[in-house]
């Protein structure tokens, strides 16, 4: 046989498997219907794993793997399509139906937003580009910008959750986990750091540099070749830039935006010192109510899986049976449990599409916990 024949062969199979396909998801609505009429769980993991190690005996030994792979993906897309047909929603899909009905047409323009740091800090430059004209208050720290919120004190907050280079900001991640919040948008602000001083400070008499971690972390390179200094740890640039300006010294420098030179009356030493020049930091807007605004096709989501092996394999099967991109997946510990793990989720899917509110009715199934942080554009 040449290779022209082994095609044909190959087409021939690829024919009788997609009849014999669509006859097992033919089956599996009649399936999904008796589980309607007879209040039946569309999961059934004790039959699923017994069909997966019958498939795995009956498996010539090379080709075991890839059987299990084939009829996991297949029981996914059953358990898809069975849902479908029962057409069963949950109460987050009604949340966010009654939001996409109840919410404004048109952002706010001048809302009350919380913004950690002080006067001159990128959440506040964020701020300025996400509203027109926002009432900025500042917050001492990340937590302080939940409690605002979920207090009642204003109604948006402005926080970093990635950048770039130096990651994800990882205890934002850990106070979603914390707080009853939603997503509403986000934002990618081009970061240019600067070293500042007090008027007469000169680059090698500098001693001590403040800033915040991720600010540290994103100018590393430039840190190292300054091995006099000592740097340490503020919970803001602009709040950074704030302590040099009192301190009067010129032995110090904080690493911040240019913006605090005139704010606080420094000098700056030298600008865009960040060690990659591609340097952008991603903000969100969040609020405690949920608010899905037109045009919404990014959402971000917070899984809890079973604690099992397959389990996140079997979350990503289903974004896969459904066609749905994920574009960031990032896992975090959760406190006080031994090696169990949170995983933040961004998809790319819009939010008035059937397969988003059929993903949002199925990720109970092969979840423990699931969280709906929001749907929303990013800038």
């Amino acid at each position: 046989m040449d290779i022209n024949d082994y095609r044909v062969r190959i087409d021939q199979i690829d024919t009788e498997l997609l009849s014999l396909l669509e006859e097992r998801m033919r089956v599996a609505e009649g399936i999904a219907q008796y589980k309607k009429e007879n209040s039946i769980p569309i999961t059934d993991a004790i039959r699923e794993r017994e069909v997966i190690e019958e498939i795995t005996d009956e498996s010539s030994p090379d080709l075991a793997y890839y059987n299990r792979v084939l009829f996991t993906t297949l029981m996914e897309m059953s358990k898809d399509h069975q849902a479908k047909v029962i057409d069963q929603e949950t109460q987050i899909a009604e949340d966010i139906k009654e939001a996409l009905k109840n919410s404004p047409k048109d952002f706010p323009e001048r809302p009350l937003v919380a913004c950690q740091g002080v006067e001159g800090a990128y959440s506040q430059e964020a701020c300025g580009r996400i509203f027109k004209m926002p009432k900025i208050m500042f917050m001492k720290n990340f937590r302080g910008v939940f409690a605002a919120i979920n207090g009642g004190l204003c109604q948006y907050g402005i926080l970093p959750i990635e950048n770039s280079t130096a990651g994800s900001v990882n205890q934002v991640y850990d106070l979603m986990m914390e707080y009853n919040f939603h997503i509403v948008k986000s934002i990618k602000v081009k970061i240019n750091h600067s070293l500042l001083s007090n008027k007469g400070a000169a680059k090698e008499s500098i001693r001590d540099i403040y800033s915040h971690p991720q600010a540290l972390a994103q100018c590393d390179e430039y840190i190292k070749k300054m091995p006099m200094v000592t740097v340490h740890v503020c919970e803001n640039t602009a709040e950074a830039a704030k302590m040099v300006a009192e301190s009067g010294r010129t032995d110090v420098a904080a690493i911040a935006s240019s913006e605090n030179r005139d704010l606080y009356g420094l000098e700056v030493i030298e600008e865009a010192i960040q060690d990659n020049d591609n340097n952008y930091t991603r903000f969100i807007c969040i609020t405690k109510d949920l608010e899905i605004f037109p045009g919404a096709n990014r959402t971000s989501l917070m899984l809890v899986t079973n604690h099992k092996p397959g389990s996140l394999y079997q979350v990503l099967a289903r974004f896969n049976a459904m066609g749905i991109n994920i574009i960031k997946l990032e896992s975090r510990p959760i406190p006080s449990t031994d090696f169990e793990f949170m995983f933040y989720f961004d998809i790319d899917e819009s939010v008035y599409s059937d397969n988003f509110i059929r993903m949002i009715n199925q990720l109970n199934l092969n979840c423990r916990e699931f969280i709906y942080l929001g749907s929303y554009i990013e800038l």
